[in-house]
């Protein structure tokens, strides 16, 4: 077996790029691994293609080797039966030191194509960015994903998590090995160093003199609940407001029909996907993060980072950065008043937000890609060089 010899999977290309892309240089350039990656390369729905495709060449370049898998993301889609038959051939051939999952139904898959790999040495690590379980989600996730996920535990060598409350969960596993880390990282610096007319940058989104922005980043899907900052700001009806909302996603057209309906389809905007983040972030008065499940959420962090409140949902992962009354306000994912009151109380009271930013950046520094990445290339270490 090459000691050296890893593969990273995750369920598309993107979540790659975004979220693991140190790690893989990490691999390839300290560790001097060979590197393979298997997700579906074909999926860009998520991400702007042409960046996305520029760095699958750079990754071919380095002499990272790609496996296209296609995985889909509903773990129990039938195309998902091709794609363990796939992986678990590659992982057999290949006689990795490391198989590396990220993302719910390529991990689910990984663990059980990887079953007879581990008998000859192959270590697995799930890296888990979210259980669908947790304090605030309904009882269908409890009865669904609970027993899967315990049950899988025993099919990896290392569980990583993300934020506190799944660490805890997961310590009742039966992985022996469970680790948390403060997130994937975010390159809080890039934000902060970010300067930007903030006024001229609002107009050059299309937004009015003097009207507040309230920014959401992330993709158009159910998980991300846009729709009830919509619908919180239909039950406001100000014309000052505008929701400004970055991202791709199959629910673009019902979250426009939805905004039509409460009358308010002037203000709420679609940036689609966007590369200046740190721009728009420094441009926003309230970031807005009312997602249904979130393991941490890059997001939240990165607006924060750059000092400005957030109106969250207070699910697992947020909880660990957004202090309710300080950093901002958090509410159940469906409460549409209670988000509507929080944006309310921030949109009227300027001395409140600019008092909050101060808390905002402090609550955020342990998420630094100083901090995170460190945490994970330890665990690297501890596996590799055995």
């Amino acid at each position: 077996m090459n000691s050296r010899k890893v593969l990273l999977v995750a369920s598309v290309i993107s979540f790659i790029e975004w979220f693991n892309k140190e790690n893989v240089e990490f691999l390839l350039e300290t560790m001097k691994c060979e590197v393979h990656i298997a997700c579906n390369f074909d999926y860009m729905e998520d991400t702007d293609p042409e960046r996305t495709k520029k760095y699958i060449d750079s990754l071919k370049e380095k002499g990272v080797l790609l496996h296209n898998i296609q995985f889909a993301r509903n773990p129990l889609n039938k195309d998902n039966i091709r794609a363990y038959r796939d992986l678990k051939a590659i992982i057999n051939k290949e006689n990795y030191s490391l198989v590396h999952c990220h993302t719910p139904a390529a991990s689910m898959i990984t663990r059980l194509a990887s079953k007879n790999a581990r008998k000859h040495g192959t270590v697995v690590m799930y890296s888990c960015h979210g259980f669908h379980f947790h304090k605030s989600s309904p009882k269908k996730n409890w009865l669904i994903y609970y027993p899967m996920e315990k049950w899988l535990s025993k099919y990896c060598d290392y569980l990583v998590t993300i934020n506190k409350e799944d660490y805890s969960r997961a310590k009742r596993f039966r992985c022996k090995n469970v680790r948390y880390i403060p997130g994937v990282g975010v390159d809080i610096k890039r934000i902060q160093e970010c300067r930007i007319d903030k006024n001229a940058f609002k107009r050059n989104l299309g937004l009015p003199e003097g009207s507040l922005m309230i920014l959401s980043i992330g993709e158009l899907i159910e998980r991300k609940n846009h729709r009830v900052i919509i619908q919180a700001l239909g039950k406001l009806k100000r014309k000052d407001i505008y929701y400004v909302i970055s991202g791709k996603g199959p629910l673009k057209n019902e979250l426009i029909s939805i905004a039509r309906k409460y009358g308010i389809e002037d203000n709420v905007m679609f940036l689609g996907f966007r590369n200046d983040v740190p721009e728009l972030c420094n441009a926003a008065d309230i970031s807005a993060f009312p997602s249904k499940i979130e393991g941490l959420g890059l997001a939240g962090i990165e607006a924060m980072a750059a000092g400005v409140p957030l109106v969250a949902s207070n699910v697992h992962g947020i909880l660990d950065y957004v202090i309710d009354g300080k950093t901002g306000f958090v509410r159940k994912p469906n409460d549409v008043d209670g988000f509507a009151q929080s944006i309310q109380t921030l949109a009227d009271s300027k001395d409140l937000r600019e008092a909050m930013a101060s808390n905002c950046i402090e609550a955020v520094r342990p998420f630094d890609l100083s901090n995170a990445l460190p945490a994970m290339w330890d665990i690297y270490k501890e596996i590799l060089e055995k």
